[in-house]
């Protein structure tokens, strides 16, 4: 995990995002690119006849005021011991993330941010999604696996393993989970790599992620890995789903996302 895409807007949870991407890269010898976008489609107005008007000033404006933050950063970033670029874009941010990301070994968002939602389907890296009001840091004590035996589940276990290096790691699976690929295919395939991990099946008690934010909750674990969307987008905005409720919810772990 040596490339890192870290979003780097002007909000308070930036911090938050890049503090953990500098981790990560210290732990693994990595590179840390920050991104700061300016999407200048806002500054824009379409009317009903397809006519265009742009808020030539107040863009100037916003893309200067990002600029300045932009070398802000690098000067600040100089001092790291991480080796560090900064990146400008000037479209919609998940635009700007999945161009910025194709060849990046892991990118960095908020949890509450919509942006967590999307780009696990815009990139092919996994997405790692920390909270505002709980930093976390690497290399990390206690981690998670909810485990399904799904395509996603399985992604992002392997785009996992580099974060889980000396952690106490746990493979989640609720009851019911389908047979074809058990929790001890995941086991064996994290002890391949070094990482050992104990397994648990749970009962449901009331919904899937509540029940695993309980069992998450209960073992102090910093991360939480899963798989992201195992259903259709659409089919999660009409009726919900694990991926959505866990990225809304205020409190619990970093997640780690896969599709």
């Amino acid at each position: 995990m040596r490339s890192l895409l870290v979003l780097a807007d002007r909000t308070p949870a930036a911090k938050g995002r890049v503090e953990a991407g500098l981790s990560i890269a210290r732990m693994t010898g990595g590179h840390v690119t920050l991104l700061v976008d300016t999407p200048v489609m806002r500054f824009t107005a379409v009317d009903a006849l397809g006519g265009a008007t742009i808020a030539a000033d107040a863009l100037k404006e916003a893309v200067a005021d990002d600029d300045a933050y932009a070398r802000e950063i690098d000067a600040h970033l100089a001092n790291e011991d991480v080796p560090c670029t900064v990146l400008r874009a000037e479209s919609e941010a998940l635009d700007a993330m999945a161009l910025a990301g194709r060849l990046a070994d892991l990118a960095v968002v908020s949890r509450g941010d919509v942006l967590a939602a999307d780009l696990p389907l815009a990139l092919r890296c996994p997405v790692l999604a920390v909270s505002d009001e709980a930093p976390i840091s690497f290399p990390i004590e206690r981690a998670c696996i909810a485990w399904d035996g799904s395509a996603e589940a399985a992604n992002a276990l392997r785009g996992a393993v580099p974060l889980l290096t000396g952690a106490e790691v746990t493979v989640i699976t609720v009851e019911n989970a389908p047979a074809e690929w058990p929790a001890t295919d995941a086991a064996a395939y994290l002890s391949r790599h070094g990482v050992s991990a104990e397994q648990v099946e749970l009962s449901r008690l009331g919904s899937i992620e509540e029940t695993l934010l309980r069992e998450v909750t209960m073992r102090g674990a910093q991360l939480l890995v899963m798989g992201a969307f195992g259903h259709s987008r659409v089919r999660e905005f009409l009726f919900g789903g694990v991926t959505r409720s866990m990225l809304e919810m205020k409190h619990g772990p970093a997640l780690l996302l896969a599709h």
